[in-house]
């Protein structure tokens, strides 16, 4: 499902962010990548989504090698993976249904079946009441689940999250660990970066921890 291999990432004038980091996440598994603010959580979560490629070493997703991907091939990466970044990248001129409508009107899918896919998703994730709704106009939190809903309407086999529960009071985070438990419960392979301890264990899951851009645990 993803497997890094000796991968180190640099950028120019600076000390390497990620220094000869290998594991791999099974098809199946709930993963918390943990560390401090800094350690490289987030340069691996945007290896993942080719957002970033790596300076050396391989990543493959999907056995598909990450580093060596055309611009063209990205965007059908992408649709096999649900991702929540730490920026909402929310779309504030357009209602919570037409922005979890977006990926599935990205990829050409029917309307109306885009509609019933989209409408599903907003009920896991607790907004269906909420569809005709700005995001501005909702919480820090509610913004998280529709960020949740749109990645996971394509009904990806892998989801990733960056700090899914930063800057959220307790309640708020709960919410979001429980969906995604639920789909994991279903099946979906989980990663989810996390610097907040009392966050990993409350769902159970192997932990991956960086210090410094290395792999410690």
């Amino acid at each position: 499902m993803i497997e890094f291999t000796s991968v180190v990432k640099r950028y120019p004038g600076s000390p390497d962010v990620l220094k000869n980091v290998s594991f791999a996440v099974q098809p199946g598994e709930f993963v918390y990548l943990t560390g401090h603010s800094g350690a490289g959580k987030s340069t691996v979560m945007r290896l993942i989504a080719a957002i970033e490629r790596p300076t050396a070493g391989t990543v493959l997703v999907h056995r598909q090698n990450v580093g060596r991907l055309s611009e063209r091939s990205i965007p059908f990466l992408r649709r096999q993976l649900g991702m929540v970044l730490q920026d909402h990248r929310l779309l504030f001129d357009r209602s919570v249904f037409d922005n979890v409508m977006l990926p599935l009107q990205i990829a050409g899918m029917d309307r109306r079946e885009a509609a019933r896919r989209a409408r599903a998703a907003l009920d896991k994730a607790g907004l269906l009441g909420r569809e005709k709704s700005n995001p501005i106009t909702l919480s820090g939190g509610e913004q998280q689940r529709v960020c949740l809903a749109r990645a996971v309407v394509n009904r990806p086999s892998l989801l990733i999250a960056d700090e899914p529960t930063a800057s959220l009071d307790a309640g708020y985070a709960g919410d979001i660990l429980r969906i995604f438990r639920d789909f994991h419960r279903v099946g979906v392979t989980v990663l989810v970066a996390t610097h907040d301890e009392t966050l990993v264990g409350q769902y159970p899951g192997r932990t991956l921890r960086l210090d410094h851009g290395s792999l410690v645990a």
